[in-house]
């Protein structure tokens, strides 16, 4: 009897080992990027599910401080998909002549100003003031001037390199006027109780641009990887839908995940900051419409900030 069962033991395990490297051949291998903060948030119960085995693809992830990591990767194709700022993504696709195409939008409007005091209730208290911020040569840098034009309001900015470097000089009573994108807003707010949030950036935005949708984070794949693997863009596309509605669904999870990972310092930190993270999930014919209008502003305000020109409709990936 004992003869008849090892055999049939011995086939079962084989059999599943089979299945098993069946299953790990028919995945696709996708290099995915993501930068720590708001624009990577939304990705983490992917990067989770990832680790354990649990996605339609396999994704080796790499998690960045800065998009200056991860760029040069895009282009050669070394990284096929990865979230990055949404001017970065059109600056990329008019430095490489279409290579880089437009899957989502991840992230809406992050930027606040906050305030030691109670002087600035609206964009015109700003006239004469000085301003200290962050992302100078980027998206927040632009919106920003764009405001204050907009509202005939002269301010001196003095940008500072990092995020944490603003934040730091925050806490330590030498700023007392900040612009920073969550979740550094969060993380100044619950160290010094004297800081409040004086302008919510997203919303004066909107006002002076007749509506249009401020959008900061998006997801960007490699053209000629997209156009090989359609299967495998669509299952990602599908498994990071999940992980944002997971992100705003369940924040005390997420936010455990958010600090296991590194993104965020802390799940309390995490927890405060998602609901003023603006994490999205728009792709298609609704994400090319919301987009286009920030893109034709910045072409008009600085179209270097996106790269010369404004990107052609093969920029926005249709499936």
């Amino acid at each position: 009897m004992i003869k008849k069962i090892v055999p049939l033991v011995i086939v079962l395990a084989m059999l599943m080992t089979a299945c098993t490297k069946a299953d790990k051949q028919d995945k696709t291998t996708i290099n995915v990027a993501a930068l720590k903060g708001p624009t990577g948030m939304g990705m983490i119960k992917l990067i989770d599910d990832a680790d354990k085995g649990n996605t339609k693809n396999e994704y080796k992830i790499t998690l960045a401080g800065s998009p200056d990591e991860i760029t040069g990767k895009i282009v050669s194709g070394e990284i096929q998909i990865a979230a990055l700022p949404i001017n970065l993504a059109a600056n990329l696709y008019n430095k490489t002549n279409g290579k880089v195409q437009l899957l989502a939008l991840n992230t809406l409007g992050v930027l606040y100003v906050l305030e030691k005091g109670e002087e600035i209730n609206s964009v015109s208290d700003l006239e004469g003031k000085k301003i200290f911020a962050t992302g100078q040569g980027a998206t927040p840098e632009y919106i920003l001037d764009y405001i204050l034009k907009e509202n005939n309001v002269n301010a001196d900015v003095e940008f500072k390199t990092e995020h944490s470097e603003l934040a730091a000089l925050a806490l330590s009573g030498n700023a007392d006027i900040v612009m920073l994108p969550e979740p550094f807003v969060t993380n100044v707010l619950s160290k010094e109780a004297g800081f409040r949030v004086a302008l919510d950036l997203t919303e004066e935005f909107e006002r002076v641009s007749d509506g249009t949708v401020l959008s900061m984070g998006c997801i960007v794949v490699n053209k000629e990887f997209a156009e090989k693997n359609k299967q495998a863009v669509k299952d990602f596309l599908d498994e990071y839908k999940a992980s944002t509605e997971f992100v705003n669904n369940n924040i005390s999870e997420a936010s455990d995940l958010i600090a296991k990972y590194g993104i965020l310092a802390s799940k309390e930190l995490a927890e405060k900051a998602i609901p003023n993270c603006n994490i999205v999930f728009i792709e298609g014919g609704e994400m090319e419409q919301k987009i286009k209008g920030f893109y034709e502003l910045l072409n008009e305000y600085n179209a270097n900030s996106i790269g010369g020109k404004l990107p052609g409709e093969d920029f926005y990936y249709k499936g």
